[in-house]
């Protein structure tokens, strides 16, 4: 966004940050409120995966840059994988089923690539597979893509992530799909988070 001033008869453009104004989310009980912070804290601790597997991507990708033999490549990328399996492989075992749920869907959100796709284009088409059968021992998906145009429980997602853009809580890195949450946010004006947050433990958790 740019705002045009007038100095003495001559004119300076000056770039500003777009400032996203939102009213506080209003809830229809008590319930409802409940089960909207209990999920807030999953995403909370969901998204900062998400985003280091953004900036692994984009590690990966300027390392591989001008490397052509599929061995140094490979070496390469065992390298950058060895380091990040060291450096947080403990930490995303502590993760729930929920939040390993949030977090299929936000790689797919900041990377723009599913969780198998990456697998099988940095590893192999089987350890692809491999990776998605255990994960479906879960009731999970590595296939799953973000989707809050389409499902309730991820514009919830997304709507975590805006506010918690907006008070600070989570840094803000740009999603590579194209999402319009003030569209998003009147497609999904009468969505109550407590019948589809429910409609997901049944699904998923008992």
């Amino acid at each position: 966004m740019d705002e045009l001033y007038i100095i003495k008869n001559d004119s300076l453009t000056i770039s500003l940050d777009e400032i996203f104004v939102l009213d506080r989310r209003k809830f229809t009980s008590e319930n409802e409120r409940k089960y909207y912070y209990w999920y807030y804290k999953k995403v909370q601790k969901a998204y900062p995966f998400a985003q280091i597997a953004a900036d692994t991507l984009l590690v990966i990708n300027n390392e591989l840059e001008g490397i052509k033999s599929n061995r140094k490549r490979k070496k390469k990328i065992k390298e950058i994988q060895k380091f990040m399996e060291g450096e947080f492989s403990d930490q995303l075992k502590k993760l729930t089923k929920t939040e390993g749920r949030i977090l299929i869907k936000l790689v797919h959100r900041q990377t723009g690539q599913t969780m198998y796709d990456l697998i099988k284009e940095y590893r192999s088409g089987w350890k692809a597979f491999w990776y998605n059968s255990t994960a479906t021992m879960f009731r999970l998906s590595l296939k799953d893509q973000y989707e809050p145009q389409i499902e309730g429980l991820d514009f919830i997602v997304e709507d975590i992530l805006q506010r918690s853009f907006i008070s600070g809580s989570l840094n803000k890195q740009a999603s590579k799909l194209d999402i319009d949450y003030y569209e998003l946010m009147q497609q999904w004006h009468d969505i109550n988070v407590e019948i589809v947050i429910k409609d997901y433990i049944n699904k998923y958790m008992k």
